[in-house]
């Protein structure tokens, strides 16, 4: 006769509470690892652990002076664990999306490094939000485009901020704002005292220059096919500072270089021919899980940057 487990259906409280400790068991490595986070003694815990293996009949782990593993049955249950609360937290979001107070965490991901009318309009989106929903916790980071683009689809960030390079299925671009990205040296780069018409297409082809670190749009990379590109630097701030050494050429926006151009630090080079535009998108998942924060997310950017609907 097979033995049975004795967890009832539907699952009790007591179990929830047996499963959450060997999740953080699990997660520390340990018994002795899992004392702190849990409140309670190693011996506590042992007892707790003793208790799901015998409801469950099944051997989930094994400790000794081996030190602490799963058996192959402890990682079925551990993933079940994770799927189980992972679906307890994404009713309890459901819930809490249904009414009209929102709670919980806003989160907005950048890509880039904001510049000065960039903050000034995202600060706009925050008194935005915290005029109707004030007990939010805003989360505004920057992350790298490929980690933005994951935590959308995963509902781990409510909308990203993101150069329009390409477009992954599964995901909404709205276009914020344009403006041309332009070819560019510094004051230290022997171009630097050329007249345009002294800078040839086979001295860029010869010249060491930044790849921006991405497969950008077509246009981009037409241009960037004339380079010789010996460097990489995604951020605008890193691929900056890579051109004032004067090592370098590279490709900035006009807003990241105003300054350096008034003072007489950096050039734009053959500006009528090498330049192709930046798109700057959000970018939302369509079916997002927490969808009411969304909303809340894009009628908030509409209204700053003046978008149509």
């Amino acid at each position: 006769m097979s033995k049975q487990s004795i967890i009832p259906k539907p699952v009790t409280e007591y179990d929830l509470r047996l499963l959450r400790i060997f999740r953080t068991v699990v997660e520390n490595g340990g018994f002795a690892a899992a004392e702190t986070e849990l409140g309670v003694t190693r011996s506590t815990i042992s007892v707790h652990m003793a208790n799901l293996e015998s409801r469950m009949k099944l051997k989930l782990c094994s400790r000794g002076r081996g030190g602490f593993a799963l058996t192959e049955a402890g990682q079925a249950v551990y993933h079940a664990c994770i799927e189980l609360f992972e679906s307890l937290n994404n009713f309890s979001m459901f819930v809490n999306n249904l009414g009209e107070e929102l709670i919980g965490e806003l989160v907005i991901l950048c890509a880039d490094q904001l510049d000065h009318t960039m903050q000034q309009k995202l600060a706009q989106v925050v008194a935005y939000i915290h005029a109707r929903q004030p007990q939010l916790h805003l989360i505004l980071d920057g992350e790298a485009l490929h980690h933005i683009e994951k935590s959308l689809l995963q509902d781990k960030a409510h909308i990203g901020l993101l150069p329009s390079y390409q477009q992954i299925q599964g995901l909404h671009y709205q276009t914020l704002f344009s403006e041309p990205i332009y070819l560019c040296c510094s004051q230290d780069h022997p171009y630097f005292k050329l007249e345009d018409e002294q800078i040839s297409a086979e001295m860029l082809a010869k010249t060491p220059s930044i790849h921006p670190g991405i497969d950008i749009d077509p246009e981009g990379r037409e241009q960037l096919k004339r380079l010789n590109l010996s460097a990489k630097a995604y951020q605008f701030d890193t691929r900056k500072t890579l051109i004032m050494s004067g090592c370098y050429l590279g490709y900035l926006p006009l807003s990241y270089i105003q300054q350096e151009l008034q003072a007489k630090q950096m050039k734009i080079i053959h500006g009528d021919e090498a330049s192709y535009q930046f798109n700057l998108s959000m970018v939302v998942k369509p079916s997002a899980r927490e969808s009411a924060k969304v909303e809340l997310l894009l009628a908030a950017f509409k209204e700053v940057f003046a978008l149509a609907e």
